[in-house]
């Protein structure tokens, strides 16, 4: 049996390359791209990002951000939804937000892909997690089910309509149920 050796790259190495589309995420010593965001995901991606801004941003209590490139902890990963306390903003000379972010997100938020691995994005809302993340969620639109992953918590499944989905206490003011999330998909 012949074995291929597979060059390894450092997270520095990785880095330095260019961006790929679409994006490339660096976990565990590989690149793995990630899949072009179908419908239902990007629905849901582009209706929960304002949804959660308009309740913490004017109040400058937290930011959401699609697609947010965050290298932290020996990964650098690329959520499709990270939402940051506003003090954690990373902040350039200029007190503009920076554009590396190199810390976990407060709360981080995946949505499923059809042909997405879960397993993988279980371990990358687990990794945020372990590097301080207060909460995550994986959003899984095939099955009207949303995972809700707290810090040192047990995983809790919301999968009918009028059940509130619980939030980070920062973010405490968006009420949202599992049927309202997933009403986007009819709009």
């Amino acid at each position: 049996m012949v074995q291929l050796l597979q060059k390894t790259i450092t997270l520095d190495e990785f880095l330095q390359l260019p961006e790929t589309k679409p994006a490339s995420e660096y976990i565990d010593d590989q690149i793995i791209q990630k899949p072009i965001p179908q419908g239902k995901h990007s629905i849901i991606q582009g209706e929960l990002v304002p949804a959660i801004n308009v309740i913490v941003k004017p109040k400058k209590i937290a930011r959401a951000f699609p697609e947010l490139r965050c290298t932290f902890g020996g990964r650098s990963i690329i959520p499709d939804i990270t939402v940051f306390v506003w003090s954690r903003i990373p902040r350039d000379e200029n007190g503009e937000v920076s554009n590396t972010f190199t810390i976990s997100p407060d709360w981080t938020i995946e949505i499923l892909s059809p042909d997405q691995n879960q397993t993988k994005v279980t371990k990358n809302i687990l990794h945020c997690l372990k590097y301080g993340s207060q909460m995550g969620w994986l959003i899984d639109p095939s099955e009207k089910t949303i995972f809700v992953y707290h810090a040192n918590q047990q995983i809790e499944v919301f999968d009918e309509s009028d059940m509130l989905i619980p939030v980070p206490a920062f973010a405490g003011d968006l009420k949202l149920t599992v049927g309202e999330l997933f009403g986007w998909l009819l709009e």
